[in-house]
């Protein structure tokens, strides 16, 4: 099992360097890199500049608010710079957040997702080949590109693999039939999820496209609470506890509650999110509830709940940003457990 560290999304940029030559120094076989309140693509260029190893993958760059064209020059440009280390992942984002963060047009998501990995893939064969793209369909047309601005021709650079994130059945058909792999998220990362509806949609989605099923990698989000001692488990806790209602707040991931008999947990959440009551929302999240999502324990206790859960299920796991320095030696020890499953 690969094991992926993930990044604080409000990690400051004079930070990213030190941060990911400590994800590397750990052992971890690469560095996911979210996509908040940072430019995805600026964080994972600092942090390919900054190791030598480990892969570098965006989780997910959010794909309808930016061209496909920049986002080819800029995954071609990390590849070229990484030695092949960056993979790029792309996610749909909500309908509000597209339309009302962003201010972009919002159209159906899973036939748009497509047109965009196919464009991308149209962009790559001109760099490669130095030639105009051909690509024209209902979202997107890439007919134009003059020799002054194209990167290539260069058929010595990687072309950068492109994953998905993926909560529901259609993107995950798509991931399989598409995809080098599907990102899970969070809140479809549970083990009866994974191989009910994430697995089977992949496979579907390959059978489709006539790819062998064993090309396409699964990659989990894991939730955990974990510390060296009592003390720093119930800080973690409450730290879990206020993103868990963050999060479950989005309509979209209601389904997760739902399978866990509280399906009347998200319009709650919803309603004090509404009235700006940040303070309140954290209470509204259960120990009971938190334990039956999260991995909870010491560093030696979480690594064989993550085992027992993910294990002849997944390729790899995302685990948590980093947190104290004092516990490297403990978190190291965890990723080695990992790797040996």
């Amino acid at each position: 099992m690969r094991v992926y560290a993930g990044t604080d999304p409000r990690l400051p940029l004079r930070d990213v360097a030190a941060y990911a030559e400590r994800v590397e120094a750990l052992g971890f076989d690469g560095l996911h890199v979210p996509e908040t309140v940072h430019d995805s693509l600026a964080v994972a260029l600092l942090a390919a500049e900054h190791t030598r190893r480990i892969t570098i993958r965006t989780a997910v760059t959010l794909a309808f608010v930016r061209s496909p064209t920049l986002v080819a020059y800029t995954a071609w440009d990390l590849s070229r710079a990484s030695g092949g280390r960056f993979e790029l992942g792309l996610g749909t984002q909500i309908r509000q957040n597209v339309e009302d963060r962003f201010g972009m047009p919002w159209t159906e998501p899973v036939g748009r997702m497509r047109e965009y990995v196919e464009a991308l893939g149209a962009l790559y064969v001109a760099f490669r080949t130095g030639g105009a793209p051909r690509f024209e369909g209902a979202a997107y047309r890439l007919t134009r590109m003059q020799p002054y601005f194209n990167p290539g021709p260069d058929e010595e650079t990687a072309v950068p693999p492109t994953w998905l994130g993926g909560v529901n059945r259609g993107m995950c058909e798509l991931a399989g039939e598409l995809a080098a792999g599907l990102v899970a998220h969070p809140t479809n990362s549970d083990p009866e999820y994974l191989g009910g509806v994430v697995r089977p949609s992949l496979e579907a989605g390959a059978a489709r496209a006539g790819r062998p099923v064993g090309e396409i990698r699964l990659v989990a989000a894991a939730t955990v609470v974990a510390g060296a001692d009592e003390d720093e488990l119930v800080a973690e806790r409450d730290r879990q506890r206020r993103l868990f209602a963050f999060l479950y707040s989005t309509p979209a991931y209601a389904p997760r509650l739902e399978r866990l008999g509280r399906g009347d947990l998200p319009a709650r959440l919803r309603a004090v999110v509404r009235d700006g009551d940040w303070e309140r929302l954290p209470g509204l999240v259960t120990d009971e509830l938190l334990d039956a999502v999260a991995a909870v324990g010491r560093y030696d206790e979480v690594a064989e709940v993550l085992v027992e859960r993910f294990a002849n299920l997944v390729d790899g796991v995302s685990l948590p940003p980093l947190g104290d320095q004092r516990n490297d030696g403990l978190v190291a020890g965890m990723i080695t457990r990992l790797q040996s499953s």
